[in-house]
């Protein structure tokens, strides 16, 4: 059985592993896109936006909307690639504590 100084030990490691990971996820980048790569964005794990890329062939004054709709997708898209890459993240932190799978840290 574990006491109570052991388990102060282990969550104070946790903490410090948890804000680690934090710190790293800002560093890291993703990219969503839309209308076959017409528009990409670039995302990092922290939700910054980095960058929007836009061809020149879906600029038209005369459909504003659908540039729109591009811009969004592609943010989208992106932010479905950084949820991913941080659970990724968060599983690879956990297996490496000897936490099981599917473990929710506050925070994350």
């Amino acid at each position: 059985m574990m006491n109570f100084k052991d388990m102060m030990q282990q969550a104070q490691q946790m903490q410090f592993k948890l804000q680690e990971m934090q710190e790293k996820l800002k560093d890291i980048d993703v990219d969503g896109e839309a209308g076959g790569g017409m528009v990409k964005a670039t995302i990092s794990c922290a939700g910054i936006v980095r960058g929007i890329s836009i061809d020149p062939s879906v600029i038209s004054a005369d459909d504003k909307e659908t540039l729109e709709d591009l811009v969004v997708a592609a943010l989208n898209n992106a932010n479905e690639a950084k949820e991913e890459r941080i659970k990724q993240e968060t599983e690879e932190m956990m297996g490496g504590m000897g936490l099981p799978p599917g473990t929710q840290l506050p925070g994350v």
